[in-house]
């Protein structure tokens, strides 16, 4: 009998606990028919209330934990509840029901959201066929245990009743749960009981009549049959495996068989006896857990756990078993050498996807990968090829062969191809298109990591040139890829350890040759690659968000710098200079403090605000609208000047130039590297004297990057250029060589 149930002090409420029992009932009703349990459906149904309550519990927990189902599991094995349809079964109501009925909370500020919920849901599904599944291979175990204790007294029993009585010997013979068999050396069958015959679907004298040799199955190991003919040859007393066998029917019934050689009185082997249990439906419940576990539930195809099997696999040498030269030992035979194989590896992932599953919801988005997982299995049949989901809208095909340079081409070409028809989703047509990194080499010169590494990386060059396309791997690439990943990673703790310091280029005035002012230029000190240009780092910082910051550090520490030469000037210990000049990124322009920063350090250091420059790109402000200028604007209107970088490259509209807050133009180095000789390039004078001119009647001034000869300098001042800046006149520096530049002017 099955305890009544005792009644919680802090009871829920009735319509939670009357919600409670209709899921438990659900839930008996589903597996009852399943169960080989001697208690009626009402006591049956009252043994699951507690076990629904603690799914219910861990459904609700502020701190969730999926160990209650994980118990839940094991209870079913526990109240013979073993069939592998009642797993399935149980599944089934926990996936439907669970949240249905008992998704409500006590307590109302408790109540999660319904994905919450239904994730939650879907960990205890797996929770509880993971319990399921342990509990039901520890009651296996403690089967086998008895079935080996079994086979030990059978045996004793058998050779007892051999010398002894038959009466003893047909008691156990006949009442054994398991299958017995008894045959002589020559492997006649001689005597099986009721059990075994049963098991192999036949009548008596047709098993009876057979001999062992004919029970030989396509799936045996090959050490069945040896170890069985070391047994009648008396050189072992028993093995034991696990043996598939044919029934009368054609079906195949799995077995862990025992066989032990019995002798006569002096000891010489006399007749082989077999014991067989019965393993069909706990194999068949393995290998269902062993797919789930090893294929993608939304689209079928093998999932990366499978995947990194048959990966691994892949990049293992063959082995090949030389013949056995005249004289040599088996042993010797055996030794194997290996032989080299190839493999090609298509890494996909779908370009725009998310935009389908934010336009059409993630339902239309399943649905489409489901389509594409079918398109790609199609593409994916020849021997030794697969393809499997590694998560989301990545997928994998791996190919092996000798010419698998030509097979992976072949491969990638189909699935582009399979991709181009339009999919239709809620009668709308899309066109997928695909991005593929493939890599392709020779088993055994790199690691599943490595080459799904390498082969990320390359998809993602394929994405950036563009998509649905395929790419190569390249080791170059893949090694600047990596580079670039740990100068990302190392950013954010490089500014903490005080790894970035400035240089200064000093700005001089063309028509005196004294310097004006210098730009400050960051660098990195890395302590592995050494010191980085801008170029290496900056676009990284723009991508994580660190340019903020980094930024704001920058600005502090040349306006510092600034406001130092300011105090030597008035010293009379420095000539100057004593404008500086910052750059500024496009996610420096969108960030909503720009301006209370730079008020808030010009202030706290003490610099006039017409000694600041910053300096933006014309690229940035090519199409700005007022929100993006709006910040430029109070800066200017403060004093700040506003200098408009690399002017030339960004292809903007001259008349814009009226509306921006610039009070400099930077002329890009392209337009004046025809004067750095004699004589000039007659165009490059026209349009600089163009831009010049254009620039004046604007009030702005002009400033000449790039400045790298003496010849170059002298027609840019006839030009009418007002500052300039390059190697002629010094590269970036400490802040000590801009003050011998100046003490030099001075002289």
């Amino acid at each position: 009998m099955i305890p009544a149930e005792v009644p919680d002090e802090a009871a829920e409420p009735d319509g939670l606990e009357d919600r409670l029992r209709r899921f438990a009932t659900i839930w008996s009703r589903a597996i009852f028919p399943a169960t080989a349990t001697s208690l009626t459906r009402p006591e049956f149904e009252q043994h699951l209330l507690p076990l629904a309550r603690r799914l219910r519990d861990a459904l609700h927990d502020k701190i969730f934990d999926a160990a209650p189902a994980h118990g839940v599991g094991a209870a079913l094995v526990a109240v013979h509840c073993t069939d592998p349809e009642t797993l399935a079964r149980s599944l089934g109501v926990v996936d439907a029901y669970l949240v249905l009925y008992c998704g409500a909370s006590a307590d109302p500020a408790d109540e999660l959201a319904a994905e919450e919920l239904r994730a939650r849901c879907a960990r205890l599904q797996h929770a509880l066929a993971a319990g399921f599944a342990l509990a039901l291979r520890e009651r296996t175990l403690t089967e086998q245990e008895a079935i080996a204790r079994s086979a030990l007294t059978a045996r004793g029993v058998a050779e007892d009743a051999l010398h002894a009585t038959e009466a003893r010997f047909r008691a156990v013979f006949e009442g054994a749960a398991i299958g017995i068999g008894i045959a002589d050396l020559d492997g006649h069958v001689l005597e099986v009981n009721n059990t075994l015959t049963q098991m192999l679907g036949g009548l008596e004298h047709h098993v009876r009549s057979r001999n062992v040799s004919e029970w030989v199955h396509p799936d045996d190991g090959p050490q069945v049959w040896r170890m069985h003919g070391e047994l009648v040859r008396g050189e072992r007393e028993s093995f034991r495996t696990e043996k598939p066998f044919f029934r009368n029917d054609g079906t195949v019934l799995w077995t862990n068989l025992t066989v032990s050689l019995l002798r006569d009185v002096d000891g010489v082997p006399q007749y082989q006896l077999a014991l067989l249990e019965d393993t069909t439906e706990r194999r068949l419940l393995n290998l269902r857990l062993r797919y789930e576990a090893t294929h993608d539930a939304l689209t079928g195809l093998p999932n990366r756990t499978l995947f990194f099997e048959r990966l691994e696999k892949a990049l293992t040498p063959a082995r090949e078993t030389p013949k056995e030269p005249a004289g040599e030992t088996v042993k010797e035979a055996a030794k194997a050498t290996p032989t080299p194989t190839r493999f090609g590896l298509c890494y996909l992932d779908l370009d725009g996807f998310k935009a389908i599953n934010d336009s059409l919801g993630h339902s239309a988005g399943d649905r489409m990968l489901v389509e594409v997982a079918d398109r790609l299995q199609s593409c994916a049949t020849a021997p030794g090829e697969m393809v499997a989901r590694l998560g989301g809208d990545e997928f994998v095909a791996l190919t092996t062969g000798p010419d698998s340079v030509r097979e992976v081409n072949d491969l990638a070409s189909r699935i582009l191809g399979a991709l181009a028809t339009p999919i239709s989703l809620d009668g709308r047509e899309f066109t997928v298109r695909g991005s593929i990194g493939i890599v392709e080499g020779k088993a055994g010169e790199f690691t599943a990591a490595e080459v799904l590494r390498s082969a990320d990386i390359t998809m993602y060059r394929a994405k950036s040139a563009g998509g649905n396309r395929f790419e190569h791997a390249d080791a170059e690439a893949d090694a600047r890829a990596i580079t670039r990943h740990g100068l990302t990673t190392a950013l954010p703790t490089a500014l903490e350890r005080g790894e970035f310091f400035i240089e200064y280029q000093p700005l001089v005035h063309l028509a005196d040759g004294k310097v004006h002012g210098a730009e400050a230029l960051v660098r990195w000190r890395h302590p592995t690659h050494g010191v980085l240009s801008p170029d290496r780092f900056i676009p990284l910082a723009e991508h994580t968000g660190l340019i903020v910051p980094l930024g704001r550090w920058v600005l502090e520490q040349s306006v510092r710098q600034a406001r130092a030469w300011q105090e030597e000037l008035a010293a009379g210990a420095f000539a100057g200079p004593v404008r500086i000049n910052v750059n500024l990124s496009p996610a420096q322009l969108h960030h909503p403090g720009l301006v209370a920063d730079t008020v808030e350090v010009l202030e706290r250091v003490g610099l006039a605000p017409g000694s600041l420059c910053l300096e933006v790109t014309e690229s940035a402000l090519i199409g700005a609208d007022e929100d993006l200028l709006k910040p430029l604007r109070q800066l200017a209107e403060m004093g700040v000047d506003i200098a408009l970088d690399d002017f030339g490259t960004g292809y903007s509209n001259l008349a814009n130039l009226r509306r921006l807050p610039v009070s400099v133009l930077k002329l890009d180095r392209s337009f004046t590297q025809g004067m750095q000789q004699h004589p000039a390039d007659a165009v490059d004078i026209k349009i600089v004297e163009g831009i010049v001119s254009l620039a004046h009647s604007l009030e702005l001034t002009v400033t000449v990057e790039g400045v790298e000869t003496g010849t170059q300098a002298d027609h840019l001042r006839r030009l009418g250029c007002d500052t300039a800046q390059g190697w002629y006149y010094a590269r970036p520096g400490p802040p000590e060589m801009l003050h011998t530049l100046s003490l030099a002017d001075a002289v």
